[in-house]
C-alpha cells in the first residue's frame, strides 16, 4: 500500500445507511488504490461479506469510470475485521470499447482478505428482452418491519415474508426466504445505489439452508455452529433505486458436505428483475478443539 493502514481508536458509530455507504464508498489513494474507512470495534469484529464485495464493485465503477459494473464475483478466504481499514487494490486486466475486466483483491493488515474479478461494459439498448418472473409473495405493506438484534440500521427497512427469519429452531420451511428490503436515502451516484443492492445479498442463505432442519436456526451461527459466507456471485441487469422496495428471493438449491449453495434474484417493486446472485456459504460444526463462536463468519448489518 501506498500509506498505512491504522486501526481506529475511536467507538465505533451506529449502523446507519449513511454509515454503510461511508464503508463502501471507497477513496482513491494512488493508481489502482482504494481504501475503506474502519467502522470501530463491535462485540463481533467480522465485515461482512455483501460489504466487502460492495466496496470492490464501487472502486471498479471509480477505477473504470466510462462503464458500468455488470457483474461481480468475490471469494473470502479469509475474514476482515471492522475495526481497521481495508485496501483495495484494482488492476484492469483489459479495457475495451465495448466490455472491461478488473481485478480485485482486498487487504487488511497486509494480509489478503478475498478476491474478486468484476465486468464492466459501455451498456447498449434492448435487441431482446425477457426475465424470470417475479414470484407471488405478500407485498411490504403487509409485512412487519424485521427488528431481530444485529439487523437494525437506520433508514434501512427490511421485511420477511411470512416472518420466516425466525429465530424458532423448531419452525421449519422450505429452503427459501423472500426479504423485501427499501432504503430511507437516494444514493449520489448509480454505482452507491449498486453497491447498498449488493450488501444484502449475503443475509439469507444461511437462514434459508438452516430452515428445513428441525433443531436449527439463524441464531445459531457463530456459536454453535459454525457458519459464514465463502462466495458471491451478482450479476446487475437493470438499474435499481434502493430508495424503493427491492424483494431479494433466494432459494438453496443445496446444502451438505458442511456447505450451502443458493441462487437469487432482485425484484424491483411491479416486477422488473433488476439483479441476479449466487451465494456460497459455510455451514458446519465447529471442531472439538475450537471455541464456538471463533469461527469466520458475516453478522446480518
Amino acid at each position: 500500500m501506498d500509506r498505512p493502514l491504522v486501526a481506529s481508536d475511536t467507538a465505533a458509530p451506529p449502523w446507519t445507511q449513511a454509515e454503510l455507504l461511508r464503508l463502501m464508498d471507497v477513496q482513491p489513494c494512488g493508481a489502482g488504490h482504494y481504501v475503506a474507512p474502519a467502522h470501530g470495534p463491535t462485540i463481533r469484529n467480522v465485515a461482512e461479506a455483501g460489504q466487502l464485495l460492495g466496496a470492490a464493485v464501487v472502486a471498479a465503477a471509480k477505477e473504470v469510470p466510462g462503464q458500468r459494473v455488470v457483474s461481480a464475483s468475490m471469494i473470502f478466504s479469509r475474514a476482515a475485521a471492522h475495526d481497521a481499514p481495508l485496501g483495495i487494490d484494482v488492476e484492469v486486466l483489459r479495457s475495451g470499447r465495448t466490455f472491461s475486466t478488473a481485478q480485485v483483491h482486498i487487504r487488511q493488515h497486509d494480509a489478503l482478505r478475498c478476491a474478486g474479478i468484476v465486468l464492466l461494459d459501455t451498456g447498449a439498448p434492448d435487441l431482446i428482452r425477457s426475465a424470470a418472473p417475479m414470484p407471488r409473495v405478500d407485498p411490504p405493506h403487509l409485512l412487519r418491519s424485521l427488528d431481530n438484534p444485529g439487523s437494525v440500521v437506520d433508514g434501512r427497512d427490511m421485511r420477511v415474508v411470512g416472518d420466516a427469519y425466525d429465530p424458532d429452531p423448531d419452525e421449519v420451511g422450505p429452503p427459501e426466504l423472500f426479504a423485501w428490503t427499501r432504503f430511507r436515502d437516494a444514493p449520489d451516484h448509480d454505482y452507491l445505489h449498486a453497491a447498498l443492492l449488493t450488501q444484502s445479498t449475503g443475509h439469507w442463505t444461511i437462514a434459508a439452508a438452516l430452515r428445513p432442519h428441525p433443531g436449527f436456526d439463524q441464531s445459531m451461527a457463530h456459536s454453535t455452529i459454525s457458519t459464514g459466507i465463502t462466495m458471491i456471485t451478482i450479476t446487475f441487469h437493470d438499474a435499481a433505486d434502493v430508495t424503493q422496495w427491492l424483494l431479494y428471493a433466494t432459494r438453496v438449491t443445496y446444502a451438505g458436505r458442511g456447505q450451502a449453495q443458493s441462487e437469487g434474484q432482485v425484484y424491483a417493486i411491479g416486477g422488473p428483475l433488476v439483479a441476479s446472485y449466487s451465494v456460497h456459504a459455510m455451514v458446519r460444526g465447529f471442531p472439538a478443539s475450537d471455541t464456538a463462536g471463533v469461527g469466520r463468519a458475516d453478522t446480518l448489518l
